[in-house]
C-alpha cells in the first residue's frame, strides 16, 4: 500500500462510527451444501450500511457532508449557496452519464466517481485539483458521511475460518474506495484477507454494475476455468433483483444475507424477481459455516 492509500485508509478510519445490524425477523433456511467457491456481495452484506448499496446508488444527498468533504479535500471555506447547488449537481451528472452510457448499450452502466467530481467542480467553477487539493479525499469523504459502514459482526472471523478451504471472490457495486475499506476495518487488503484478485470483480473497473447479467457471465468464466462448476459456487448477498437474480441466472447457488433491516433488499412486487427464490436465508455470516460444512 502505497503512502496515498494509507493517507486514505486513515481517514475512512477518522470517519467511521460502530454500526450495529438491525434484525429483521426473516425466517432462516440452511442446509449444508458442497461448495469450491464462496462470492460475496460487499454492501449490505459484508458491512452494514446506511444506504444499502455503494453511495453513488443509493446514499442521500447531503448539504453539510459535501461542505466538510470539500474541506477534507482541500476546498475549505465555500459558500452555502455554492454547497446547496453541488448536491444537486451531483446527481444531474451522474444520471447524465448513466443516460450517455445506456445510449452506448450498456443496460446498467456504472460511473467514475472521480470523473464525476471533477465535472461538479468545474460546475461550481471551484479550483481543479492540484497541490493540497485531492478528488479522492474529497470522494471518500463524502461517501463515509453520506453511506456509513462498519464490519458485519462475525466478518474477520468468517474469512479467516474460509481462507484455503474455499475459493473466495467479490462481484459487488463499488467505487475505487471500497476495497480500502477492508484495510480500514480488517487491517488488510482483500487479497491478504483471502480473496483472489481475478475472482474479484468491482464494477467501477467493469464499468457497469449489478445486475448485470454481463458481470455475473464473467466471472462464471473466470470460474469455470479454474474448474469450477456453476453449481458449486456459492454467492452471498442483501439484494434480491442485483444478487439473488443474476446470480441464479448463471446457475450458481444462491444465499439470501438477511441480517440487517437497512439493506435487505426483498424487492416485492417488481415482477423481474417474482418466483425467485434463494436457495438458501442466513441472518449471521457465522451460520455461512453451517452451510459449508
Amino acid at each position: 500500500m502505497n503512502g496515498a492509500q494509507q493517507e486514505h485508509v486513515a481517514l475512512i478510519r477518522d470517519l467511521a462510527t460502530t454500526m450495529e445490524p438491525v434484525p429483521t425477523g426473516y425466517p432462516t433456511r440452511i442446509a449444508p451444501v458442497r461448495a469450491d467457491a464462496v462470492i460475496f456481495d460487499v454492501y449490505g452484506t459484508l458491512l452494514t450500511s446506511a444506504a444499502g448499496d455503494v453511495g453513488v446508488d443509493a446514499a442521500e444527498d447531503d448539504e453539510r457532508a459535501f461542505r466538510l468533504a470539500l474541506a477534507d479535500g482541500g476546498w475549505p471555506g465555500v459558500a452555502p449557496e455554492v454547497s446547496g447547488r453541488a448536491v444537486e449537481l451531483l446527481r444531474r451528472e451522474i444520471v447524465r452519464e448513466h443516460t450517455v452510457r445506456r445510449r452506448q448499450g450498456i443496460e446498467y452502466p456504472e460511473v467514475d466517481i472521480l470523473a464525476i467530481w471533477r465535472r461538479v467542480l468545474a460546475g461550481l467553477s471551484l479550483a481543479p485539483p492540484g497541490p493540497g487539493r485531492s478528488l479522492r479525499r474529497l470522494s471518500i469523504s463524502y461517501e463515509c458521511r453520506t453511506n456509513p459502514v462498519w464490519p458485519m459482526p462475525g466478518l474477520a472471523e468468517l474469512l479467516r475460518a474460509l481462507r484455503g478451504r474455499v475459493e473466495l471472490g467479490i462481484l459487488s457495486n463499488a467505487q475505487f474506495y471500497t476495497p480500502l475499506l477492508f484495510s480500514a476495518f480488517l487491517g488488510k487488503d482483500p487479497e491478504a484477507l483471502g480473496f483472489s484478485p481475478d475472482l474479484c470483480l468491482w464494477s467501477y473497473r467493469e464499468e457497469e454494475g449489478k445486475p448485470s447479467p454481463t458481470l455475473f457471465r464473467r466471472l462464471d468464466e473466470r470460474l469455470q476455468g479454474r474448474g469450477i462448476a456453476p453449481a458449486d459456487v456459492l454467492y452471498v448477498g442483501n439484494d434480491m433483483l442485483k444478487d439473488i437474480l443474476p446470480a441464479a441466472q448463471v446457475g450458481w447457488r444462491t444465499v439470501l444475507f438477511a441480517g440487517d433491516a437497512r439493506s435487505l433488499r426483498l424487492r416485492e412486487g417488481n415482477g423481474l424477481v417474482a418466483g425467485v427464490r434463494p436457495d438458501m436465508v442466513i441472518d449471521r455470516l457465522a451460520q455461512l459455516l453451517q452451510i459449508l460444512q
